[in-house]
């Protein structure tokens, strides 16, 4: 009996034709075949399971527990009004409430501790302080390396400076605000479509490859003449450099062909600029669009959303004060017991998570979706706002990991750390670590109800 591994093992979603056109390779690739996979094409045909993707996603100034944290928890918890937007998308997605996060000797700085916590699992000192890596990044040299980008951030209030991704203080991710400038740097002149017929180097890749192969071997040598520090110094700078030198061997290699990646329209135009919650839902929607088809296409494996900043500045029409004043200036209506503005506000951000939950999982992947071979983790400030809360701040995860996690669950973290549901997710993306942040925020504890 001959199997389909053994029948199809000579080829591979990299056997090709090759051959020259004007001085540069050109190969014509195979299309994605039913043997690439395997036969209930859950893996591939290899045996190697689909590629895991990592997301975050951010909207600041938390939540009214009153009218957030569900009664039950584990499968069939109820959705109070603020968490109602996420019916949709509830078994998709797990909720994570009653976490703490921990400032120890620190100060607590408004609306910077609690994220910080959340992303690198440590307590900052002062506003300028950031500590450590974000969770991102940490995932990014695990799994996205191999793709063109290895991460992709971008933010809906308009600007760049919203970022909740850095390497250190000195190395922050910048987020993208316009979705035709997104367009343009994913699917512009460098995207190699993996389903065109022909693969044809870009000279342009090909030019600062060459150039780039120039600098590191000079490299060598300027390490032989100066001290330690300086070596160390320039480990972590040449560090950048070899992860560049990766994207452009990976851009100068034919991409296996994907079957559901797509053509991708060219927005007509950016959203008008500003930040009405209206401006906002459609710059989300449409940066969503275009990370959902990136990832799809394999051009990057970790994605950062901004929805807001910290501090949030969406403006909601027919009211004079943003979102962030709202929180410590609008009085508590005792008839219904929580700010019924500020609520409105915390609503209409979820609503655009639940629209980014949904985007990912509308697209096909082997016998699933994007969203089961994916992990997006959800983090916001603050607990209460209106008291700089770090306490009960609530997060999000969605998707199943590739199978390494249960969905449709409330968690109720008991007063924990908040950085298990980090540590949780490193340790899903397969980062090796014993345990994740520091002192009180200190873990090696995962959320054990969500693993498989």
């Amino acid at each position: 009996m001959i199997t389909r591994s053994s029948k199809f093992e000579r080829l591979s979603r990299r056997r090709v034709l090759r051959g020259m056109l004007k001085g540069g390779a050109v190969t014509v690739g195979l299309p994605l075949l039913n043997c690439f996979l395997n036969s209930n094409a859950s893996a591939m045909a290899s045996g190697a399971p689909m590629p895991l993707r990592f997301g975050t996603w951010f909207w600041g100034l938390g939540m009214n527990a009153k009218v957030f944290v569900p009664s039950a928890t584990g499968p069939g918890f109820d959705l109070p009004e603020e968490l109602a937007a996420i019916g949709r998308v509830k078994q998709q997605m797990n909720v994570y409430t009653n976490f703490n996060a921990y400032r120890d000797s620190a100060p607590n700085l408004c609306h910077y501790t609690g994220w910080i916590v959340t992303r690198t699992g440590m307590a900052p000192i002062a506003a300028e302080d950031k500590p450590g890596e974000t969770i991102d990044v940490s995932v990014a040299r695990q799994i996205g390396r191999s793709s063109r980008f290895p991460s992709v951030s971008v933010t809906a209030n308009g600007d760049m400076r919203t970022s909740f991704s850095y390497e250190n203080a000195n190395s922050i991710n910048a987020s993208e605000p316009s979705p035709l400038n997104l367009y343009a740097r994913i699917f512009g002149a460098d995207y190699q479509d993996p389903n065109a017929p022909s693969f044809t180097p870009s000279p342009r890749v090909m030019a600062r490859r060459s150039v780039l192969s120039g600098v590191m071997d000079q490299t060598k040598d300027l390490q032989t003449v100066i001290g330690a520090d300086d070596r160390a110094r320039l480990d972590q700078y040449f560090t950048g450099l070899r992860d560049l030198e990766r994207q452009f061997d990976q851009q100068l290699t034919k991409p296996d062909p994907i079957a559901v990646c797509v053509p991708v329209t060219q927005p007509a135009a950016d959203p008008a600029p500003g930040i009405d919650s209206d401006t906002v839902s459609r710059r989300h929607r449409m940066l969503t669009d275009l990370l959902v088809m990136a990832v799809a296409c394999d051009q990057t494996r970790v994605v950062n959303m901004a929805y807001s900043a910290a501090f949030a500045s969406t403006i909601k029409a027919g009211y004079e004060k943003p979102h962030h004043t709202a929180t410590h200036e609008e009085p508590v209506d005792h008839q219904i017991g929580y700010q019924p503005i500020s609520s409105w506000f915390t609503r209409r951000a979820l609503e655009e998570w639940a629209y980014f939950v949904e985007a990912f999982s509308k697209v096909t992947e082997g016998d699933g979706t994007l969203l089961d071979n994916m992990l997006i983790y959800a983090s916001t400030d603050s607990g209460l706002a209106r008291v700089h809360a770090i306490d009960n701040i609530p997060m999000f995860t969605a998707g199943r990991a590739g199978g390494k996690l249960k969905t449709g669950l409330h968690i109720d973290g008991a007063g924990s750390a908040a950085t298990r549901v980090g540590y949780t997710s490193l340790k899903l993306m397969g980062v090796d670590v014993a345990s994740w942040g520091t002192k009180s925020n200190s873990t090696s504890q995962p959320v054990g109800e969500v693993l498989v």
